[in-house]
């Protein structure tokens, strides 16, 4: 899978969108869901006057590029020795020093450390890494915390992440690339390459085109179907054959609604005009020409590589290493695996027209496509922070903030949440990767680089996004702290449990089969073999549902009866894999059940 991560259950989302979304539980406080890079509270925070003394003339100065001087922000493979001489630069040797210079802002090189670890603490991230690329130059790049709780080696510039889908902007990239090099067009329908690929209804089927595969504008709901895709064992062809059967709530390139399986279309359609692999075609027409020599394609065999950061989760428990994500079957949407080494090598490509180390790696008309917006996200002025419009391009988010056009998106897997984003007026670029998925620190902490930048007056966006999290945190904790209240008073069923046992059937996802285990129930999943369901028996045919992996959660699962038997079953998961529930029927010859 993709607002502010202040709501732990829309947590990927959260990440996706970089937006700052209401909850039921702030319906009072919040408007709807639209409305901003952060949707915000009515009443807007109070802030402090405390402004940054950047020189007011270089706010909205575009630098420009000068490729021809060798001396000029355009060339990148020189620099100066300590003793005034240029001397030849090595691909991955960047200025990087945290010195400060006359136009870092006074927070960057004054706070930035101790609002990390102040942040880090509050929001119990255990490792986080992050890149600052101004002027051509890494202003920071370092990494802080742990690699993994409990042993001493620390995250570093060089510590493994999966950056989730923030691998769509390269999937955007490749197919502007053959779209260029008049190998395709954007407005190709997807049948053209597909002839078998189908969606709800045969007139979104017969119009569909690239362009709409790379910019959620399907008019199918946020994250739908993931629940069957994510983390499955599903290969792609079958993700793309079961989006037929997803029912779209929105109308088609009108409605916005965040689609992973949409990108796993895209890859198709690029290994059938290339006769490559989307994985292929990525590493060597865009990672090996940008020198990002430690950023992976997919996410198979994370966990044996070196310098990994382990991800984590604190959502329904106590903070707990978790298993790494399997995705790669939604690769073009979400697998990819990098570190803010390489990632500054990406900000700086896209920060300097596509040129790098002095050479032309993307050309700029590449660039230009993936930014044109494609589908408006929203058009709501936020109280809280300086933005107005946001909208989608070829898997890349843009919005004004400050008077500034700004570009990111962020990414969330399980255990790890990420960002990258450039402002290229200001030629500035930031990513942070960080562990704990169930936190908004990540993006506080990139609201805060922005405003510094920008002169923009002081509000600590790490706090004000904490109060929401902590109400949130405490709605769940009561949730399931009144499942656990109703399993405690041991209330017998009417029904025999041998009777709940069996298969059941649901046309998205196929089928799952309960057994019985000692007291109580197990729900195994056909495509997630690993994942199992512990279900305990509350009262009135509802059983309390907890998942074996930690990040899936802890919810009801409600069956139906039909003359004295259970006939289906109600489940759901964490709205961080999907927010809708699944009806799942006993009887095969209702599988058409969404």
């Amino acid at each position: 899978m993709n607002v502010f991560n202040y709501r732990p259950r829309i947590a990927r989302w959260v990440l996706l969108l970089g937006l700052f979304l209401p909850t039921a539980t702030m319906a009072q406080t919040l408007p709807d869901r639209d409305t901003v890079i952060g949707t915000q509270p009515t009443k807007p925070p109070e802030k402090k006057e405390i402004i940054y003394n950047e020189p007011e003339h270089d706010r909205f100065v575009e630098k420009k590029n000068n490729p021809s001087s060798p001396s000029g922000p355009g060339n990148r493979n020189t620099k100066t020795d300590t003793s005034g001489k240029k001397v030849k630069q090595k691909p991955d040797d960047f200025e990087s020093s945290n010195r400060p210079d006359d136009k870092t802002p006074p927070f960057i090189h004054d706070s930035l450390d101790s609002y990390i670890s102040r942040g880090m603490k509050l929001w119990q991230v255990p490792g986080l890494a992050i890149t600052i690329v101004k002027d051509g130059k890494v202003v920071v790049m370092k990494g802080y915390g742990l690699r993994e709780i409990g042993k001493p080696e620390k995250v570093d510039e060089n510590t493994l992440f999966i950056i989730a889908s923030n691998s769509k902007l390269f999937t955007g990239t490749a197919l502007a690339m053959l779209d260029e090099q008049k190998k395709l067009s954007l407005n190709d329908r997807v049948t053209q390459y597909l002839p078998w690929f189908r969606l709800y209804d045969s007139n979104s089927t017969r119009l569909a085109n690239i362009r709409d595969m790379l910019s959620h504008r399907i008019g199918t709901k946020t994250f739908q179907g993931d629940f069957t895709f994510w983390d499955s064992n599903l290969p792609s062809d079958s993700i793309i054959w079961k989006m037929r059967y997803l029912k779209p709530v929105g109308e088609f390139r009108q409605d916005y609604g965040y689609c992973n399986s949409c990108f796993v279309v895209a890859g198709k359609v690029l290994e059938k005009q290339t006769g490559q692999t989307w994985e292929e075609y990525v590493q060597q027409q865009i990672l090996s020409p940008a020198g990002m020599k430690n950023t992976y394609m997919n996410t198979a065999g994370l966990a044996r590589r070196n310098n990994v950061a382990q991800p984590y989760n604190n959502m329904y428990g106590p903070l707990t290493k978790i298993p790494f994500d399997e995705v790669d079957n939604l690769g073009p949407a979400t697998s990819m695996v990098s570190n803010v080494r390489d990632l500054s090598r990406w900000l700086m490509l896209q920060l300097d027209s596509g040129r790098l180390d002095g050479k032309q790696i993307l050309p700029w008309a590449v660039l230009q496509k993936t930014r044109d917006g494609n589908i408006l996200t929203g058009t709501r002025k936020s109280t809280a922070y300086p933005t107005n419009f946001r909208a989608y391009g070829l898997g890349l988010y843009m919005a004004d903030y400050a008077g500034r056009q700004v570009y990111w998106h962020t990414g969330g897997a399980f255990g790890h949440v990420t960002n990258v984003c450039f402002v290229p007026e200001e030629r500035l670029g930031i990513s942070i990767l960080s562990t704990n998925d169930n936190q908004s620190f990540f993006e506080a902490l990139r609201y805060q680089i922005l405003d510094a930048y920008f002169s923009f007056a002081y509000t600590d966006r790490s706090k004000f996004l904490y109060r929401f999290a902590v109400a949130d945190q405490k709605a769940i904790n009561s949730e399931v702290e009144a499942l656990h209240k109703r399993v405690n008073k041991k209330t017998a069923p009417e029904i025999s449990l041998d009777d709940f046992t069996g298969d059941y059937f649901n046309t998205v996802y196929g089928r799952i089969s309960i057994a019985r285990t000692g007291n109580g129930l197990v729900a195994r999943f056909q495509h997630h073999p690993d994942l199992i369901g512990y279900l305990d028996y509350m009262d009135n045919n509802e059983f309390r549902l907890t998942y074996s992996h930690p990040g899936y959660g802890i919810f009801p699962a409600k069956f139906g009866i039909s003359n004295g038997k259970p006939n289906s079953v109600i489940i759901r998961a964490n709205e961080f894999i999907e927010y809708d529930a699944y009806l799942f029927v006993k009887d095969p010859r209702g599988m058409m059940i969404r």
